[in-house]
């Protein structure tokens, strides 16, 4: 059951709320869910949200598991099939693609949620905003949609594909605000410059970009560099995990942290990612963002750990005036590299090749076998104009060795040699799972 305006209420409110929303959603969970009833191993699950930790987490595999062994949707769809109103899968950008089940009471539930954040990052009436994630089946599509819906603003269903068609639509209906991955932009860019002689990214006159689906926006300098070329707000405004909710987390017109926008309907935790201990949730806590759902009809999870590592930057009411907590998504754990026992994060190298004006930003980690490795094989893209040299190599490789410690071999590409993507763009690539 959603709180109206839950990311401005007292947290000690919510508090109470989510433990009364537990006390119905337990005995759901254990009563229409075969997949948590053997998770459990027979344990009953608490009465008091404190003690969840008793309970055993559930993963990504477990999801896999159980919608290989009982398809379409895995036996924790907990509400009866006649409920299922709405049906995704996931983008499967970590693994086997997966069937997502939401009642009309999700599907509302995960408008309103994500409406929190895409509003807090100034989208509202009055905005004109083109939606350029994939609608065929992937929930960035069309529930992204409803999200941006319930803002009030006027939504247009663009899609991926067909550029050209984009640049003109944009011009046209005088759109101000476009949602897309961050990646999506520098498709656009080399688009106008080959399409649209003498037309520039901010002629467009868009007021406002609403990223999500990849890392990159806490970087400032990628930050700065889409503000010039485009001269727009550029805004981490939709943070989700597909199993949980599309979208619960975005930032405020003030701040880059991204705020929880969802503490009335789910229950976060942080915890140690190899050892599973759980971490406090305070100021500086940095840890695996572990999550359960404390109103959901269609596929409840309870303790699923998404495997997103988190920084909590903020408990306390922020300047925007939300009690929302804010935090910083340091990386995916499954995309974690390990040189010589120390770990890297594709957001941090990205944080590094985007300080560098020689280069586009553009990179990729190509990894060859299962590790461990002595030094990151990182793939760099030059900016357009730019010679390659081996100078430039060793410095990037330089400030990675200085900013993280590694030591990175550093291979620099022409200008254009990275693929663009209107979807994910994977920057980990694993040979050894290709």
């Amino acid at each position: 059951m959603l709180v109206d305006k839950a990311d401005f209420a007292p947290l000690a409110d919510l508090a109470a709320h989510r433990q009364a929303s537990w006390d119905r959603q337990r005995d759901y969970v254990a009563a229409a869910s075969p997949l948590h009833v053997r998770a459990w191993g027979g344990k009953a699950p608490p009465a008091r949200l404190e003690a969840l930790a008793d309970l055993p987490f559930t993963d990504k595999e477990m999801l896999r598991s159980s919608q290989r062994d009982h398809p379409p949707f895995g036996d924790y769809l907990a509400a009866p099939e006649t409920k299922v109103a709405r049906i995704h899968r996931t983008s499967g950008t970590t693994g086997t693609a997966m069937t997502v089940a939401l009642s009309a009471g999700d599907a509302h539930e995960t408008a309103i949620v994500g409406a929190r954040a895409q509003a807090a990052g100034g989208l509202g009436p009055g905005h004109r905003v083109v939606h350029c994630l994939n609608y065929k089946l992937w929930m960035g599509g069309y529930t992204d949609h409803a999200t941006l819906e319930a803002t009030g603003a006027a939504v247009i269903p663009f899609g991926v594909g067909d550029t050209e068609l984009l640049v003109r639509t944009v011009q046209e209906l005088k759109i101000t605000a476009i949602s897309c991955t961050p990646s999506y932009p520098a498709v656009l860019e080399r688009v106008i410059a080959e399409k649209f002689p003498g037309l520039k990214p901010r002629d467009l006159g868009l007021k406002l970009g609403l990223f999500g689906g990849e890392a990159g926006l806490d970087n400032p300098e990628f930050r700065a560099r889409l503000k010039s070329t485009w001269g727009f707000e550029p805004r981490n405004s939709n943070y989700g995990v597909s199993d949980v909710f599309c979208n619960f987390a975005g930032q405020s017109q003030i701040d880059t942290d991204l705020h929880f926008m969802a503490l009335d309907v789910l229950h976060p935790e942080l915890v140690q990612p190899d050892t599973g201990a759980v971490l406090p949730w305070r100021e500086g806590s940095q840890g695996e963002l572990v999550l359960t759902h404390v109103s959901r009809e269609c596929q409840p999870l309870v303790r699923f750990r998404t495997g997103d590592i988190v920084l909590l930057t903020g408990t306390c009411k922020a300047s925007c005036g939300r009690t929302a907590p804010r935090f910083r998504v340091v990386g995916r754990s499954d995309d974690m590299v390990v040189v010589r026992g120390l770990n890297a994060f594709p957001a941090q190298v990205a944080a590094i090749l985007n300080r560098e004006p020689a280069l586009s930003g553009e990179y990729r980690i190509v990894l060859d076998g299962p590790g461990p490795y002595d030094a990151l094989p990182v793939e760099a893209e030059l900016a357009q104009g730019t010679a390659r040299s081996d100078a430039l190599a060793d410095h990037v490789a330089a400030q990675i060795k200085r900013d993280l410690g590694l030591t990175a071999r550093v291979t620099l590409l022409p200008f254009g040699a990275l693929p663009r993507t209107e979807g994910k763009t994977r920057r980990v690539i694993r040979k050894d799972r290709a």
